[in-house]
């Protein structure tokens, strides 16, 4: 389920009827359930059942699917009395979680961003939580933001619920620094990555210990850059194959995804472009490497707006675009999605690239869409993001001052074609039939400066787009009617079938052009059109017509498709 994060939780029952309690949350399916059947095989509790957690990015909410039980895992006690809803988190295990750790980052946001670290290095060294409890008041705040709404959702006091926290804390941490004063934590750079993740791949307690090595391992580095280096020469080193490389993996994913969602990060490695669009097209690039690459080499389009990356980010990108680091992109695919439906311009100032830039997205998340994001989640984006083009202050930026009214018409339809959603295509339809409806236009079209041959040409190219840019008939076909009355205005004012019909030039020329006139290719479909098809008639009735196609077979053709286009043939 690209789009979504998925953990796996595993608890236990010691005895029947007693309570569930959490013991262990991991990403990886096949450990919940080897870890839930070693705890059966030794009898050392009495159920267990594995349930699949998914996190919703747009809802924020988990839903639970129980994927399989051991033991006597329906068993009830008849008479046990209700039990009053425990905490979020009620065992130093569970801090662990990826709720949690997502929780912990928003709580602790300024104090991880000032020391430039993330949940998981937080949860995983000693020294960071020395100088977290040392700072004292960061700590307590946390406490009591999170406090607050879980005692208001649980029905119990505030102090209660802020000492329960601070009990749990404190057996958190005293349980890092036991393992760290006794040794337990391994020091990768002696033991080495593989070596400890192959050791480690039985151990019940697996990701924490080898989340401390990791964490320990990436400590050293000055810069956001660095630690996903870092990261990324671990995953290298890991095994490679078997149990110890899938735990390897899984946790070099934890800081690594935690990393790329925040924001410094994410500057950090890819560098800070000069606007929204700029860093959506790189992280696009990044998370969707082989698709842009590929999209890049046949569409000068997504070329034009994708930003170069540097060595580190083309070593994560190929890391990225295999089955390794599935949560790692899928947490860039939801930031992207994010961003796309927020407020923010993509590229303020410059209307004309931001539809470009836009075009380009949606071309490249839509080639990735199953392997990135969902489609129906890249089309929700680009439906909200749509939204934002149609409104008037961003058309009027647009449009801009001093263009002619069939440039403002050439740049609505280019607008309507590039967006979706069906209320942002009638909107720009709404768009388009002020322009053309305009007395300013029609002026423009029928007294212009250019030949009619001009005029009608353009008015033909604006009646042809119009139909394709996406817009329902009950739209586009108004304002296709609306360029049709022009172009016969044009033409009667000019006289411009008649000349053609009558003009000093080969018979065969004068067939073709009134034959282009009539098929729409010259003059918009309409009266124009029209007066052109019953000139066209008369002149290919005429003998000397009929003998000039006889004798150019090569010109038949041509003449033969203006024919069909044209509606006119038997």
């Amino acid at each position: 389920m690209d789009g979504y994060r998925i953990h796996f939780e595993v608890y236990i029952r010691k005895m029947p009827g007693g309570p569930w309690v959490l013991d262990l949350a991991t990403e990886n399916r096949a450990a919940a359930i080897q870890h839930a059947e070693e705890l059966m095989k030794e009898g050392r509790v009495a159920a267990a059942r594995i349930s699949k957690e998914t996190f919703d990015e747009e809802t924020r909410e988990f839903q639970t699917v129980i994927i399989q039980k051991f033991g006597q895992a329906d068993t009830v006690a008849k008479a046990r009395p209700k039990e009053e809803p425990q905490p979020l988190c009620v065992t130093p295990q569970d801090l662990y979680t990826l709720h949690a750790r997502e929780r912990i980052g928003r709580l602790l946001e300024g104090w991880l961003e000032r020391n430039s670290a993330t949940p998981f290095e937080l949860l995983h060294r000693p020294d960071l939580v020395e100088k977290l409890e040392a700072s004292g008041i960061d700590l307590q705040h946390a406490i009591q933001k999170i406090a607050v709404p879980e005692a208001h959702a649980r029905n119990m006091s505030v102090h209660e619920l802020i000492r329960v926290f601070q009990a749990l804390i404190e057996r958190a941490v005293e349980r890092l620094m036991k393992d760290s004063r006794k040794g337990n934590l391994p020091n990768l750079d002696k033991e080495g990555f593989a070596a400890a993740a192959e050791r480690l791949a039985t151990d019940p307690e697996r990701g924490y210990l080898l989340g401390a090595g990791v964490a320990a391992s990436i400590a050293p580095a000055r810069t956001w850059s660095d630690k996903v280096d870092r990261l990324l020469d671990l995953a290298d080193s890991a095994p490679a194959k078997g149990p110890g490389r899938g735990v390897a993996l899984s946790t070099i994913q934890q800081p690594l995804a935690e990393i790329l969602e925040a924001k410094p990060g994410m500057t950090d490695v890819l560098g800070k472009g000069e606007d929204l669009g700029a860093n959506l097209a790189a992280m696009t690039r990044l998370a969707a490497y082989d698709s842009v690459e590929a999209l890049i080499r046949v569409e000068k389009s997504v070329q034009k707006i994708m930003p170069e990356l540097s060595e580190l980010a083309v070593r994560l990108a190929q890391w990225l675009s295999g089955e390794n680091f599935q949560d790692t992109r899928a947490a860039i695919g939801r930031r992207i999605l994010r961003e796309l439906t927020g407020p923010r311009r993509l590229c303020p100032g410059d209307a004309v690239r931001e539809i470009d830039v836009l075009r380009a997205l949606a071309m490249t998340l839509t080639a990735a869409a199953g392997k990135l994001l969902p489609l129906e989640e890249v089309q929700s984006a680009f439906t909200v993001r749509s939204k934002m083009l149609v409104t008037g202050d961003f058309v009027e930026a647009y449009l801009g001052q001093g263009q002619t009214a069939h440039a403002e018409a050439e740049a609505l339809i280019w607008l309507a074609e590039n967006i979706i959603g069906a209320a942002n295509k009638r909107q720009a339809a709404g768009w388009i039939k002020a322009i053309v409806a305009s007395l300013r236009f029609e002026k423009e079209m029928t007294g212009g400066d250019e030949t009619p041959a001009v005029r009608l040409a353009q008015l033909a190219a604006l009646h042809r787009s119009i139909g394709r840019c996406g817009l329902v008939p009950a739209d586009f076909e108004p304002i296709q009617e609306k360029l049709g009355d022009i172009g016969g205005e044009v033409e009667s004012r000019s006289k411009f079938t008649a000349l053609v019909a009558r003009a000093n030039a080969p018979l065969m020329h004068r067939l073709v052009m009134l034959l282009r006139l009539a098929a729409g290719e010259a003059a918009p479909i309409g009266p124009a059109a029209n007066r052109a098809r019953n000139e066209a008639i008369r002149l290919f009735r005429q003998d000397d017509t009929r003998a000039a196609l006889a004798a150019s077979p090569e010109q038949m053709a041509q003449v033969r498709t203006l024919i069909q286009q044209a509606g006119m043939a038997a």
